[in-house]
């Protein structure tokens, strides 16, 4: 670790140490394994986009700075405040982000919060243009190191349905941005794997591509589900799930949802995995703003459910409760981030 007086920290050096991680610093397993929740017979686990939570300066995507929404150290240091608060008010027990930048965000969370149950986990993803990654704060902590597949799969896949427009577009595709880990739960073994796929559900030749990385996932929820694990998936897969449509009623051109959950693909009907977002009514199922028609005003046309949480049926039994929080407006010039968080309640 790392002491860093800093521009964009809200922590005066002298009155205030705070730690950073570098990257390399970020923990991917604890050296002892604790329990931390105030209630160690629920559990609340929380999936959370977090558009661009970035502190330190990347190059590569000009951020802070022209290249996302947060121009300046000051902006950036603002949103991750406005994100620190959902947290807070959320209280997960575990939280998964997408787009994070590192371990030091993943700190600098933890110190806003003043909460020192959390522990910090990420593994760097290679999505370098971007520099995003997915990462985690728990309560729990993993019993097996966060690891990544650097497998690849051709695509287009066998019977693909993103080409309704005559996309020619081939190649292969692995999953630059996501983590594999285990959790022991009240005696529950739980292979734990997040992920942010490609962007647009709607552009034929991501598409093409992101069912590619839904075939690598698959085989690696296979490999669980094949060894009697309970699973859970969750992530940002900029994409539509047609089993549990969201509140406009949006359609895949893809499988990719029906691959992770074991409906299609190289091990289709090997396993089967639930969307939490079944028991959320229709209405209330929307958990990003993309603004179509660029007025930077929030229309219910504008919202769709790309954040997504799959669980085994054991796992699907004990929630209590899913929702999604959508307690603050969606807007240009916001500091909240452009998705909502999905929350779901287990009893255990």
């Amino acid at each position: 670790m790392i002491f860093i007086c800093s521009l964009f920290l809200f922590f005066l050096c002298y009155n205030h140490v705070s730690i950073k991680f570098v990257a390399s610093d970020c923990p991917h397993t604890a050296v002892v394994q604790e329990d931390r929740r105030p209630d160690t017979s629920s559990l609340r686990i929380v999936q959370y986009n977090v558009e661009w939570l970035f502190t330190d300066y990347y190059k590569a995507a000009n951020c802070p700075g022209s290249g996302c929404p947060w121009k300046n150290a000051t902006e950036a240091e603002t949103h991750l405040q406005y994100v620190s608060k959902i947290i807070k008010e959320l209280n997960p027990d575990i939280i998964n982000f997408c787009e994070v930048e590192g371990c030091d965000e993943l700190q600098l969370v933890i110190d806003t919060l003043a909460d020192n149950t959390y522990n910090p986990y990420l593994i760097q993803g290679t999505d370098t243009s971007t520099g995003q990654n997915v990462g985690m704060l728990t309560r729990i902590d993993p019993i097996k190191d966060l690891y990544r597949t650097e497998a690849r799969y051709d695509y287009p896949i066998p019977g693909s349905t993103c080409s309704v427009g005559g996309s020619s577009s081939s190649g292969s595709s692995g999953v630059s941005k996501h983590y594999i880990t285990e959790f022991n739960i009240n005696g529950l073994h739980i292979a734990f794997i997040a992920a942010h796929l490609l962007a647009y559900p709607t552009d034929e030749d991501r598409c093409l591509a992101r069912e590619a990385q839904a075939q690598v996932l698959q085989q690696v929820i296979w490999g669980y589900a094949s060894k009697g694990y309970e699973i859970i998936v969750m992530g940002d897969f900029n994409d539509f799930d047609k089993e549990v449509v969201d509140a406009n009623n949006n359609k895949p051109i893809s499988q990719v949802l029906d691959i992770l959950k074991g409906l299609s693909g190289d091990y289709a009907d090997t396993y089967q995995l639930f969307s939490v977002a079944q028991a959320i009514p229709q209405i209330d199922r929307f958990s990003d703003w993309w603004d179509e028609n660029e007025n930077c005003v929030s229309s219910v046309q504008e919202f769709s459910m790309i954040d997504h949480v799959l669980t085994t049926k054991a796992i699907q039994d004990k929630i209590i409760i899913s929702y999604i929080y959508h307690n603050y407006d969606e807007f240009c010039g916001t500091y909240n981030s452009d998705h909502y968080p999905v929350v779901i309640d287990l009893q255990l």
